[in-house]
Parts: structure tokens; sequence; C-alpha cells
């Protein structure tokens, strides 16, 4: 029972916390479903995390990783919306909201197609997944990865924010269609 003369700012405060509180994180698959952009963990089961640098020996070497951006993009009427810019590190994928927690099976259908096309179907060609820092949708897609069988699957952690911070190149960037 709230005592009558509570301000307005504090029943405004509780019913966040209250609402907040019942905001489920996390799907039954284990999948972060909200409040994408909050600090991260430093681990991802069937990942190997890495910086910038161990980023920068392991483009160096054969074959090739795949960088996948994993950002968000607005969909609308079966098209993505272009309402901003994105810049990716160069020779990104983007597989825009393949980071999300919870696909529909045709986005599901999406990142599996895609991926399996980059890697030629070779689940063991190293796939680099990535966002911005503290971001979960990269933590997804990494998850997602590793239980569809890919087995050199690397998370940049701190993705696009921690690569222009080392003032290293970015592209303009265009989500991969969706077909």
């Amino acid at each position: 029972m709230l005592p009558a003369r509570l301000p307005l700012l504090a029943l405004l405060c509780l019913f966040a916390a209250n609402v907040q509180a019942e905001t489920p994180l996390f799907s039954a698959d284990g999948y972060r479903i909200s409040l994408y952009r909050s600090p991260t963990p430093d681990h991802v089961q069937g990942a190997t995390i890495i910086d910038t640098p161990a980023l920068q020996t392991l483009l160096t070497q054969t074959p090739t990783p795949v960088l996948i951006d994993v950002y968000r993009r607005q969909w609308l009427q079966g098209r993505f919306i272009e309402d901003q810019p994105h810049a990716n590190l160069p020779g990104s994928r983007w597989l825009a909201n393949t980071g999300d927690g919870d696909l529909t099976p045709e986005w599901q259908s999406y990142f599996v197609r895609h991926l399996y096309a980059y890697s030629g179907g070779n689940l063991a060609r190293p796939l680099v997944f990535y966002c911005r820092s503290d971001c979960w949708l990269s933590w997804n897609a990494v998850k997602r990865a590793a239980n569809l069988g890919y087995t050199s699957v690397y998370w940049y952690r701190d993705g696009l924010d921690a690569w222009e911070a080392a003032k290293l190149p970015v592209t303009a960037a265009q989500p991969e269609p969706f077909q």
C-alpha cells in the first residue's frame, strides 16, 4: 500500500522499477531479449572474445574471417529504412536485426542463409560478429551461430566503437538484402 501523499516523482520511480523488474531479460532459449544496449559479459559460450589487436592479427590469416555486423536497422513494410548513415569495418557484411533475441522464422532463415553463403558451407570458417560496445545483439548472434554448428566463432565485443577509437578506417554500410 502506497502512502496517500507520496510525491509524483517517487510514484513514477516505483512504477518504472516495477515494470523493469517484470520485464524478462532473456528468452527461454537463453538469448537476450531486452535492454540490448547495456553492459555485456566477458564470456560467451561457443566463441572466443577478441579485442582490436587480436582482430587485426586474425584479419591477416588465411582463410580471412568473415566480419559480420549485426547492428539494428528499422524494418518497415518489407524493407530496411535508411533513417541514418551507418558505417562498419571494411569488408564487413551487415546482417541487420539478426542479433535480436527472438527471431521470426523469416529472420532466422535470413541469418542462416547468409552465414552459409559467406562460409561456403564450411562450419569451420572463421566468423567475427560485432555491433557496438555494450551491445547484446552481437552476443546473441555469436550464440546463434555456435548453436548452428559453426566452430570458429569470434566475438569482437567492443565492436565498431573500439575500431573507431583505434582510429581505424570504416566504410559506409548497407544491410544485406532480405531475400
